[in-house]
């Protein structure tokens, strides 16, 4: 078989979803449009297949050994799916050192999840690597919808190198999916909905997934204040362009007492630090210390409040 990004989205071992991607045929072809695709898909098609023992419940999901004559080669492909954000992931001894230390957000949110036996979506799910560790918490089924191709391939890449087991990624945003009767158990939407337009319409539409009784782990941008506090800022938030409404814990527990959820906890708030998002090796752009205002790390460099992200869960009512 020769690899390409569609390894992302075929699993035998997924029942309903030949069906899921049916329906979204035509968004789907959409994005193989992509100028990159080409050479994306070269390097998946260059990686050396030689599956191992897979490793999901350590900081760097991977396996534990990579036979060592072909780890050349493996470097070789996997740098041509750079940059990698999300991360990271070990194969022997080649280690992916991704810009976000996302096993440090895993670390945040495991102790609070209940993941056995479940089927779980995460929403802008990246290269995957919470997808991984979801599954070795003991999820049945779990599935990450990801707009970015390149995001995509990278999963197909970890994919084809961890062997078959029952976890996708779709290349689709959370409005273009069409989920038919399918539903979730929990829903992670994680870094996601301070890009939203409608954020309070996003959190209904996470609800709508869910089964009743089943669980929102949310983590989102929040700033200080009450539940009248809301920032909407300018023309960029931390040097990001599409960073619409960020609000206190409070208000964002208002927006999700409102919308009728249950049992909501905020489970903490962190600030960001230039350790758990930097540039690395694997991802030589600029990074979150561009972000900060030099002379005042305390502050972005539009002058706005540090990046603080705060992790809340909820529950969606058993009955309406």
């Amino acid at each position: 078989m020769t690899l390409d990004v569609s390894y992302a989205w075929t699993n035998p071992q997924l029942p309903w979803l030949a069906d899921c991607v049916s329906r979204h045929h035509h968004l789907i072809n959409q994005r193989l449009t992509h100028g990159d695709l080409k050479r994306w898909n070269q390097a998946l098609a260059d990686i050396p297949h030689n599956a191992g023992q897979p490793i999901f419940d350590r900081e760097a999901v991977g396996l534990a050994a990579y036979p060592e004559p072909h780890l050349a080669a493996l470097k070789t492909a996997l740098r041509g799916l750079m940059p990698w954000r999300k991360g990271p992931f070990q194969f022997g001894s080649l280690v992916i050192d991704a810009e976000w230390r996302s096993d440090w957000k895993w670390n945040r949110i495991a102790p609070f999840l209940t993941l056995e036996g479940q089927r779980v979506l995460d929403v802008g799910s990246g290269s995957g690597y919470h997808l991984w560790r979801i599954y070795g918490a003991g999820a049945r089924e779990v599935l990450g919808i990801e707009p970015s191709m390149l995001f995509n391939c990278q999963f197909a890449a970890v994919r084809a190198l961890l062997g078959d087991h029952p976890v996708a990624s779709l290349p689709l945003t959370l409005d273009a999916f069409d989920p038919g009767q399918l539903r979730f158990d929990t829903v992670l939407s994680m870094g996601v909905l301070y890009h939203r337009k409608d954020p309070i319409g996003h959190l209904e539409q996470l609800q709508g997934l869910l089964e009743p009784g089943g669980t929102l782990v949310l983590e989102t941008l929040v700033i200080p204040g009450d539940t009248q506090t809301v920032l909407v800022p300018g023309a960029r938030y931390a040097r990001m362009n599409n960073v619409w409404f960020l609000p206190s814990v409070d208000h964002l527990i208002r927006w999700l007492e409102r919308l009728g959820f249950e049992a909501i906890q905020h489970r903490g708030t962190t600030t960001t630090s230039t350790d758990e998002q930097r540039q690395t090796d694997w991802m030589q752009f600029e990074s979150f210390v561009h972000a900060l205002d030099p002379e005042d790390s305390e502050s972005t460099i539009e002058g706005l409040p540090r990046p603080r992200r705060a992790f809340i869960t909820a529950r969606r009512p058993q009955t309406p």
